[in-house]
């Protein structure tokens, strides 16, 4: 069984079910609202526990009910959550999410405050790591114990990312809009040809797939119920298989797979598919 330890944030979401995004300053009816775990690692450690993998989670806490809540939930996955590191006297992150009838997700997001700074990692087991933006001194320190160790080093690239962490990746996996804004360039494919990182790179483009070295990596078209933590199950999908021994095309595939179906369910992180349903889908599509 691969491991991966991932590094970044965790979060409560309360998930909004609505007609249409709001744009103005009054009241709206939701249809529907759940209340699930987020955040980019968490959501991330959850899709390779649920495919099977040993899945580490390095987050921080305030010690407070949202922490009780989100380690709860992570537990119930069978995440590993020692490396966790939990502050008194600090918040936890929370948001909120709106999900319109197309699948399409607005997020007021709160990222804590008083979050410990200091990782306290000094000793890396497993067979990939896998980390976000939002704990910089984590995502440092995970990227260089992998890298040092000859593993995996996988940096999933939303805005901002900071350039020194991302020159230690050995893999950068950046959003469209994380792409943009690190490379101040305005059209995805100029920015692309632009970056001159040390690393393998590439651009997750929603539903159209995947910018690589290659070329473009097609999607695959489902019932978009929700896209909430889809880019999340993508990264960490595509971490293990990695570290399983898979290629960059392969792994890609297999995320891009996971992350299709991942869509076709409501309520964020809840609809991340087994390994099961992974490989089925693939199978009826070969």
């Amino acid at each position: 069984m691969a491991s991966v330890l991932v590094a970044g944030s965790a979060a409560l979401d309360f998930v909004y079910q609505v007609d249409s995004l709001p744009e103005r300053a009054e009241k709206y009816a939701a249809e529907a609202v759940d209340i699930v775990g987020g955040g980019c690692a968490a959501n991330a450690a959850v899709a390779i526990a649920r495919l099977g993998g040993k899945s580490q989670l390095l987050a921080r806490f305030g010690k407070d009910d949202v922490c009780e809540i989100v380690l709860g939930d992570i537990l119930a996955e069978n995440v590993d959550t020692f490396p966790c590191v939990i502050s008194e006297g600090a918040r936890s992150a929370m948001s909120s999410v709106y999900v319109d009838k197309s699948g399409e997700r607005q997020i007021m997001a709160f990222r804590g405050a008083g979050l410990a700074t200091d990782p306290a990692l000094d000793v890396l087991t497993a067979d990939a790591v896998l980390a976000d933006t939002r704990w910089p001194e984590a995502a440092k320190r995970a990227l260089e114990l992998a890298v040092s160790k000859g593993v995996p080093a996988v940096l999933d690239g939303e805005a901002p990312v900071p350039r020194d962490i991302a020159g230690i990746a050995t893999h950068v996996v950046f959003s469209e809009q994380g792409l943009l804004d690190f490379t101040g360039v305005g059209d995805v494919h100029a920015a692309y040809a632009a970056l001159d990182l040390p690393g393998w790179c590439a651009v997750t483009l929603g539903s159209a797939g995947v910018l690589h070295p290659g070329g473009v990596l097609a999607g695959f078209e489902v019932d978009v119920k929700d896209t909430l933590g889809a880019g999340d199950v993508w990264h960490g999908v595509f971490t293990l298989r990695l570290a399983e021994g898979a290629d960059e095309m392969e792994a890609m595939r297999y995320a891009n797979a996971a992350a299709a179906l991942k869509c076709t369910g409501f309520g964020g992180r809840k609809a991340a598919p087994s390994r099961a349903a992974v490989e089925q889908f693939l199978k009826e599509r070969d």
